[in-house]
């Protein structure tokens, strides 16, 4: 009895040893593919037992694996380790979860709170449902039954006896018997007939302690006898073995090694979950009606999907996303990590001919154009917009969700709050103005010793500087990080910024059209002791801040930018940062956010990312990089990823290729240039269009003449983009004014004059069916070869960089700079900042800097009143004429239409 007892540990060491060989194999061949995988297996445990913890921790490192133990006090609840649980589950750095707990705390609530993907043990409720369908390849089977059946011999066509298994290790054991042909009979310890049954039985399993008052007689001669106790490790129970030559096996360690086994497929599993993953997207279906109803009217038609469903559907994990209500969500940058190695998607950007002020519906376009791709085509395709401000939303121009049955839904939400980025650009724009106030006052006010008292304070005895405060110093050239060390001269030069008011180019910025705020005086409380000057407020979409949200490529090239953006200069004439105000780490923490694009549908439930939404004139008015980067990963090698410049393509486009591509290394693929016959008109000589005002009969009544007059406009952006080298299809929107032999005139011009193709597009009152022309025509230009290029090299002058895009671009003759704005290209030369790209700000009605001419102007000379810069966004932009940063509220503005139910909360006269 004694040998057999030695074999069977020989047998039960072998077998243990088996498994940790084939785990370990398997995670090293995991690890030659991935170097930088670090897999976390983490383990929470109720109460103590050092053996069963020490055995994870050995087998673990053994096989290449990091355990953490989470050891809970003995009498926690179960709502206390659900807690831990949940904790867990958000842990990105944790990729597997086991329980070591009593069995009185193993209740369905505690396991099935354990995310299916992490449980390593396989008794969540998703997994064991798996399993008791035969779904093998998509569970984990709980390390118990492996162990169980690791030892048990062939069982087809034999009797099992399974005593005191039950719960959700009871079911799995009992079905994987059975898939294995065994006949299973299962008893708790009182069964009256357990004492007939164990005589019969060829195997025996126990999943439970044996209570001390329940005899068990001898099993069945040559029986299998195994023990799945809780506390097996010690291997010390034989229930009825005395006499019996069949010895007992127990589970315990070669349970252990099964958990590490299954840590090991469940890595494999969260690899192979980390790849690209191809779409499954089901896409709305509309019922577009004549005549098309409002914006709002169609919008709440339709009943979008729910977020976490487009993300899955589109290849998003569940640990990427972020939720808000019901169809919006963040997207994490982890994912770019995630799917660094899948290549890009086609890079399709929408722009147009010189608007109209009633707009062409670039939007609209973009919209359709992925409708028409995705639910009509089958081919993966996200589109890209920038968030409106709420200033015009409630003043006069209205929203930027598209329109007709080429929208983003649900439109209000997208039109109004949405996740808050914009008040994030708020409140980190207004905090870095009222730190140059504060500091001015400080300096004003206090002596040197004074300042350096307060800016390095005492804290607990001690003195130190902050993170941000020794990087000045550096900056300062004093390399000291005692602050008792410092001289009065080194001491000056750090707490003195000198900021000079009268340069002071940083605004306070709020989200609202208020013309009152163009112009305030600050600091008139007596409190502020005197210091009173000139300021203003701006949209807040206006700030440097937005602009550097959309150019960004990471939280550290944000935070790095953020740092760099220049405020004032110093009364040397040097220029003073946010980084010098101390304020960068929380500009960052305030942006944290807001950095994260957002995710939402069109009408037909294809996805769309909503980022960033910085001016097209005193900025470069496109969507974010990151919203781009993360799209063109998200749809794949043959998929298309189409976003809008703002303006014309004389101002967005020529932003877009010039600052944005600059930043991004992101390469275009298409151009589609999108034209209406009213803007074709206007510019052919038509008279002039006026938001709100009935259209006059020249644009409503068929006038071939004018039509061709005016491709005058079309034919100068078709050249502007092959500046670029870049292909163009002309995307004609059609309007039920327009006649069919003024679109195929438009349509003809627009081949022969360099276009790859025109095509007119009818998704505002069909939706992506369409546009699915115009999409035909997009997917055959990405495929021609570009020769993709910058229209000039950065380190040329600043004075030649504008230069080159008035003659090339606007058609100018030549440039005159005002004696205020040749100062200020001077001071940024010299300040180093000369190699930055332009970004030039002027109307956008006109290709000249006079709104009201029309077509395609020529022999101007191009007045530059002032040149500004947007240091830590990364461009200098120089002012043609005067530049509005605050719209106003009109006569009539839209919030008189817009109201709410308050007993349905829904939202009325929103477009």
């Amino acid at each position: 009895m004694f040998g057999g007892f030695i074999l069977l540990k020989i047998c039960l060491s072998l077998c243990c040893s088996k498994v940790t060989d084939n785990a370990k194999n398997s995670l090293a061949s995991l690890k030659r593919k991935n170097p930088r995988l670090e897999p976390t297996l983490a383990i929470i445990q109720a109460h103590n037992d050092q053996l069963t913890q020490e055995a994870n921790k050995n087998l673990a490192k053994e096989i290449g694996l990091r355990v953490i133990h989470i050891c809970l006090p003995e009498g926690s609840t179960k709502d206390e380790i659900v807690i831990e649980i949940l904790r867990l589950n958000e842990d990105p750095n944790v990729q597997g979860l086991a329980l070591d707990l009593p069995e009185s705390l193993c209740s369905s609530k505690v396991l099935n709170a354990v995310k299916p993907e992490k449980d390593v043990d396989g008794l969540s409720s998703v997994n064991l449902g798996r399993l008791v369908h035969g779904d093998v390849c998509d569970c984990l089977v709980p390390p118990t039954v492996c162990a169980v059946m690791e030892l048990l011999e062939d069982i087809g066509g034999k009797k099992v006896l399974l005593v005191g298994t039950h719960g959700a290790e009871g079911a799995a054991l009992q079905s994987v018997l059975q898939r294995r042909g065994a006949a299973v009979l299962s008893c708790h310890w009182g069964a009256p007939q357990l004492q007939s049954e164990l005589r019969h039985a060829d195997a025996v399993v126990f999943g439970s302690a044996k209570p001390h008052d329940v005899p068990v007689s001898c099993t069945k001669p040559g029986a299998t006898v195994i023990n799945c106790a809780r506390d097996p490790l010690p291997e010390k129970h034989s229930y009825g073995q005395q006499n019996n030559p069949a010895a007992e096996k127990t589970v315990g360690s070669l349970a252990v090694a099964m958990r590490m086994q299954n840590m090991v497929k469940n890595m494999e599993r969260w690899i192979q979950s980390q790849q690209y993953r191809k779409w499954d997207l089901h896409s709305l279906k509309l019922q577009p009606v004549s005549p098309v109803p409002s914006d709002i009217e169609i919008s709440r038609a339709q009943s979008p999907k729910a977020v976490d469903v487009l993300a899955k559907e589109i290849g998003l994990l569940t640990d990427e996303i972020e939720i808000y209500g019901q169809t919006k969500a963040k997207v994490r940058l982890s994912l770019l990590e995630r799917l660094k190695d899948q290549p890009d998607g086609k890079y399709v950007l929408v722009a147009g001919i010189t608007p109209t002020p009633l707009g062409e519906g670039k939007s609209t376009v973009t919209v359709g154009l992925v409708q028409a791709l995705t639910a009509h085509l089958n081919i993966n395709s996200f589109a890209c917009l920038r968030q409106p401000s709420q200033g015009p939303t409630f003043g006069v121009k209205g929203g930027a969700a598209g329109g007709g049955y080429a929208q983003v839904i649900p439109m209000e939400e997208f039109n109004l709050h949405l996740t808050g980025d914009i008040h994030a650009i708020t409140a980190a724009n207004n905090l870095l103005a009222a730190a140059i106030d504060a500091r001015i006052l400080h300096e004003n006010t206090q002596s040197d010793k004074s300042l350096y008292t307060r800016l390095v304070p005492m804290v607990n005895g001690v003195r130190g500087f902050s993170a941000i405060q020794l990087a000045r110093l550096r900056r300062l050239g004093i390399n000291k990080t005692d602050p008792r060390t410092l001289t009065e001269e080194e001491i000056s030069k750090f707490v003195r910024l000198d900021i000079d008011p009268s340069t002071i180019t940083w605004q306070r910025v709020v989200d609202t059209n208020d013309r009152f705020l163009r112009r305030i005086t600050v600091g008139q409380a007596n409190t502020e002791k005197g210091f009173v000057r000139q300021a203003q407020f701006d949209i807040a979409v206006a700030s440097e801040i937005m602009a550097i949200l959309a150019l960004t490529t990471s939280l550290q090239d944000m935070k790095e930018r953020l740092g760099r953006m220049v405020v004032a200069n110093d009364k040397k004439g040097q220029p003073v940062t946010a980084e010098d105000l101390g304020v960068t780490g929380a500009l960052a923490v305030l942006m944290k956010d807001a950095i994260k694009p957002t995710l939402m549908q069109t009408l037909e439930g294809t996805p769309v990312f909503v980022h960033a939404g910085p001016f097209a004139n005193i900025a470069h008015g496109n969507s974010s990089v990151l919203a781009d980067k993360i799209a063109l990963k998200l749809v794949g090698e043959k998929g298309f990823v189409v976003t809008e410049a703002g303006f014309g393509a004389d101002i967005g486009m020529e932003k877009f290729f010039n600052i944005k591509c600059r930043a991004s290394g992101l390469v275009p693929s298409v151009v589609v240039l999108v034209a209406t016959v009213r803007a074709l008109k206007m510019h052919g000589g038509g008279p002039n269009v006026t938001a709100g005002a009935p259209l006059k009969k020249e644009y409503t009544e068929e006038n071939l003449q004018l039509v061709a007059d005016g491709c005058c406009n079309l034919q100068k952006q078709i050249q502007i983009t092959q500046l670029f080298g870049v292909p163009v299809v002309v995307a004609l929107n059609v309007f039920k004014t327009d006649s069919p032999a003024e679109l195929d005139l438009v349509c003809k011009i627009a081949k022969e004059s360099g276009a790859f193709d025109a095509v007119p597009c009818h998704h505002w009152s069909a939706g992506g069916k369409g546009a699915v022309k115009l999409a035909q025509a997009v997917e055959k230009a990405a495929n021609q070869k570009t020769s993709f290029k910058y229209l000039y090299s950065l380190e040329l002058p600043i004075v030649e960089k504008i230069r080159i895009i008035a003659q090339k671009v606007y058609g100018a003759q030549d440039i005159e700079l005002s004696p205020a704005a040749q100062s200020q290209v001077d001071r940024y030369t010299r300040q180093g900042f000369g190699n930055l790209p332009i970004c030039m700000a002027k109307t956008h009605l006109s290709l000249s800097h006079q709104p009201e001419r029309k077509g395609v102007p020529t022999g101007f000379i191009l007045p530059i009143s002032d040149v500004r810069a947007s240091i830590g966004a990364g461009f200098i932009y120089p002012l043609v004429g005067t530049m509005s940063t605050m719209p106003g509220l009109p006569t009539r503005p839209c919030f008189y239409d817009i109201d709410l139910d308050p007993i349905t909360e829904q939202v009325k006269g929103l477009f």
